[in-house]
């Protein structure tokens, strides 16, 4: 979709279009980091099916480990995923938030040319 640099702010009912593809994208986004965490702490932690999903999720949210690693391999998994969590937490929200940030960027943008047009 090319865009034309005099186009106006996207109509109110393409822009809940635009929020919901990228809200989407970062649901998606999500869903697919606590898969690896699920699956990282159910394989390689050796964790039940329940306290690997509340593991994954509590350090995809940022709040924390709850059960102890007890192998290396565990400890090493352990450790990426919470880089890895701590990335992709920012990077979703990002993503999220992208439609608002371009809305906003458009609309100073059209007031400028607007106040520039007056002068």
């Amino acid at each position: 979709m090319k865009k034309h640099k005099n186009r106006q702010v996207l109509p109110p009912k393409d822009f809940g279009r635009r929020v919901l593809k990228y809200s989407l994208y970062s649901l998606m986004l999500l869903i697919l980091s606590l898969t690896i965490g699920v699956l990282g702490y159910f394989f390689i932690g050796g964790l039940s099916l329940i306290d690997s999903i509340y593991n994954a999720s509590m350090i995809l949210t940022g709040m924390g480990p709850i059960d102890k690693m007890t192998t290396d391999s565990a400890k090493l998994f352990a450790s990426a995923y919470a880089l890895f969590s701590g990335v992709i937490f920012l990077s979703t929200v990002a993503v999220f938030f992208a439609p608002f940030a371009h809305r906003l960027i458009h609309l100073f943008k059209i007031d400028e040319m607007d106040n520039t047009n007056l002068d």
